[in-house]
């Protein structure tokens, strides 16, 4: 079995095990095979260059960390990838803001991040790279003479190339891109997506008579859609246990016998936390005998404070959490409560089962692992009801079972919400067990071991000197 060698721009705590989601599958696949995962430490070297790579060995993984410089991260970070190809991947183009300066910081810090991984390559290895930070590594790679097979996935969605072609730069990130073997996106629109991006941009075009495959005069490469999954057994009996945590029974209390609604999300513009919040507004407006029987629970951990769109998002979000207890609110009754603060899985396990309603509506989202894991923590024989965007990736996979919602249309969630606390238990149970058995057809593991078969079975492909000289 070839070494697996993991490229992400974060790496978990070598000394703690993995808490949940994609850590969980390469802390596994990298102890089974053996192999390294390379990314940043999370340390800044101020204003001088990174130190040396630091390495750590735990059983059959070696992590190897780098820091990255405060100009590192202000141009790397915080400019190209975060304040560029994030807003735009989640079709937010008026937010983008593209500096040459930063394109230059996103290249420099992918070619450190090649410089330092080159000499832990070995025959054989296979390389897997993560997200939307390190599009330009497999090149860079390829550059130094690296032939081994290099795949790429991306965790967040990929956008329409009427989007997507409005970047600078898009050229040339989509030309570093077919120094891939494998590319893996969350869904099939996604994929459908990049396919679009390369047809119209010029940079490759379909293999005939192999779907998913892609070639330009250099040569060939695959496209596929990998939905990520999670780690359901864990999840479910995690859920199952800290439901008897002292902390959950005392939460538990002060709800008495009323409905709770869930919301978990980062502070981030792409969640519709403005949109939710009235939805549920909204729908105790039209239905006042629900007043005093549900309690909303949304729990949103800030993400980037002192960046001017998330403080802005933060103000509209308290207000509006405000407005709503301060018309509707009782002494006895606080129709939302708003936490700005992160959970363990435990914990989130536990009301993830507690809750009747799980209330997930991103405007945009690669998959959303919350709706999963709400799915999983659930009671087959008391199962809570799914309200899920349809723009999250997860709807393809739960449609039969979730209530899937326009996230724009704060009606629509309304109406959801009425429904939801108001289904019979035959109802959710029939939707529970359709949902159920998709996220169990494809765990975490299923995934991981997809994509690592398929990118093991590809044929080597060169690689031109110079990638501008790769065309169609």
């Amino acid at each position: 079995m070839s070494r697996l060698i993991v490229v992400s721009n974060r790496v978990p705590d070598p000394g703690r095990p993995p808490a949940g989601g994609l850590a969980v599958a390469m802390h596994a696949a990298l102890q089974e095979r053996g192999g390294v995962w390379m990314g940043w430490s999370g340390k800044s070297s101020g204003e001088n260059d990174p130190g040396p790579l630091v390495t750590r060995q735990e059983g059959q993984i070696s992590y190897a960390l780098t820091d990255l410089s405060d100009r590192d991260l202000s141009e790397y970070y915080d400019g190209l990838a975060n304040s560029v190809l994030w807003p735009l991947c989640h079709y937010r183009i008026d937010l983008t803001d593209y500096a040459r300066r930063d394109m230059a910081g996103y290249l420099r810090v992918n070619r450190l991040f090649a410089e330092r991984l080159r000499p832990l390559v070995g025959e054989g290895d296979l390389i897997w790279i993560h997200d939307y930070h390190l599009i330009p590594l497999a090149a860079e790679l390829r550059q130094m003479g690296i032939t081994n097979r290099i795949g790429f996935f991306m965790h967040i969605p990929w956008p329409s190339p009427d989007v997507f072609l409005t970047l600078p730069v898009q050229d040339m990130l989509l030309r570093a891109m077919t120094a891939l073997d494998l590319i893996g996106l969350q869904t099939e629109d996604d994929a459908e997506n990049f396919a679009l991006c390369l047809k119209r941009g010029g940079v490759a075009k379909p293999l005939a008579n192999e779907p998913g495959m892609f070639h330009n005069s250099e040569r060939q490469f695959r496209v596929g859609a990998f939905p990520i999954g999670i780690d359901v057994k864990t999840f479910s009996h995690t859920a199952q246990t800290a439901i008897g945590n002292p902390t959950i029974q005392r939460f538990g209390r002060s709800l008495g016998d009323r409905e709770l609604i869930i919301g978990v999300d980062r502070l981030d513009y792409t969640k519709g936390l403005p949109q939710r919040l009235t939805g549920f507004h909204r729908f105790l407006e039209v239905n006042p005998a629900w007043h005093g029987r549900v309690t909303f629970l949304q729990i949103t951990p800030k993400s980037r404070s002192g960046v001017a769109e998330y403080d802005a998002l933060q103000r509209e979000v308290d207000e509006i959490a405000g407005h709503i207890n301060g018309t509707l609110g009782r002494l006895d009754w606080t129709p939302v409560r708003y936490v700005n603060r992160a959970f363990s899985q435990h914990v989130l396990a536990a009301i993830y089962r507690m809750a009747g309603v799980g209330l997930v509506t991103p405007l945009r989202d690669g998959m959303n692992l919350v709706a999963k894991e709400y799915v999983a923590a659930q009671d087959p024989e008391d199962p809570g009801v799914l309200v899920l965007s349809r723009f999250a990736g997860a709807a393809h996979e739960l449609r039969a079972g979730a209530l899937l919602v326009n996230p724009y249309d704060v009606e629509t969630i309304a109406d959801a919400i009425g429904r939801s606390v108001s289904m019979p238990l035959e109802q959710r149970r029939e939707r529970y067990a359709a949902m159920i058995d998709a996220i169990n057809k494809n765990d975490i593991f299923d995934w991981c071991n997809a994509y690592l078969d398929q990118l093991a079975s590809i044929p080597p492909s060169p690689w031109p000197i110079d990638p501008c000289q790769s065309g169609v």
